[in-house]
Order: structure tokens, then C-alpha cells, then sequence
């Protein structure tokens, strides 16, 4: 069997670690040990933090509902349950959207769910 020499694909293993290293603090950016569980932490917040983000702008969106809901003289709570009982589907970002931008068509929204 001929001698196989894997001097280039180590290579390229390392400039893609260190590119991905690039910006990191001490013997994160340089050392291939220490670099490698970086990325593999770095990959692994990245992934979690994508998740994180969509729990937080949800609670953002009824939050600014729960504001919008407050100046018809209801909570936040009786507006979803009243949404769902006149199979009303619009959901929270939708009309945390419509309570920033058109409070006119909110106020309609509110009182069409009140009667």
C-alpha cells in the first residue's frame, strides 16, 4: 500500500479552526486544543441562544399586548381567551404589530372581541 502523507488536509483543518477562532481572547484563537472545545461551546450557545431569542420576543409581543389591551379595560388574559372564542387567529406578533402601528384597527380588533 503506498504511504499516504496528510500534511494538507491537517492544514486545512487548522485555517478553518482558526478562521473560526478569529476575534477569540488568549489561547482560544491559536492553540488547536483549546480552540476546538471553543467552537464546539461557541456552536453549541449559538444554537441554544436561536431558541432563547424566539422565548424573549414572545414574551415582548405580550408584553406590548397586555399594554395595547390595558387602555380598552381588559387584560391580557381575557383578550387571548376572547380571541379564541370568536376563532379569531391572529397571532401575538401579528398584533402586537397592529397595536404599535394602527392603533385605529386595534381599537376595532378590541371592541369586536369585547361584544
Amino acid at each position: 500500500m503506498p504511504r499516504v502523507k496528510r500534511g494538507t488536509s491537517h492544514v486545512k483543518k487548522r485555517r478553518k479552526l482558526h478562521k473560526a477562532t478569529k476575534g477569540y481572547k488568549w489561547g482560544r484563537k491559536n492553540t488547536i486544543k483549546v480552540a476546538k472545545t471553543a467552537v464546539t461551546k461557541a456552536g453549541a450557545h449559538a444554537y441554544m441562544d436561536r431558541r432563547k431569542k424566539k422565548r424573549t420576543t414572545r414574551r415582548l409581543w405580550q408584553v406590548q399586548l397586555n399594554a395595547a389591551v390595558r387602555e380598552h379595560d381588559m387584560s391580557y388574559s381575557q383578550f387571548i381567551g376572547a380571541l379564541k372564542k370568536k376563532n379569531i387567529e391572529l397571532d401575538r406578533k401579528v398584533l402586537a404589530q397592529i397595536a404599535q402601528e394602527y392603533p385605529a384597527v386595534f381599537a376595532v380588533i378590541v371592541e369586536t372581541v369585547k361584544k
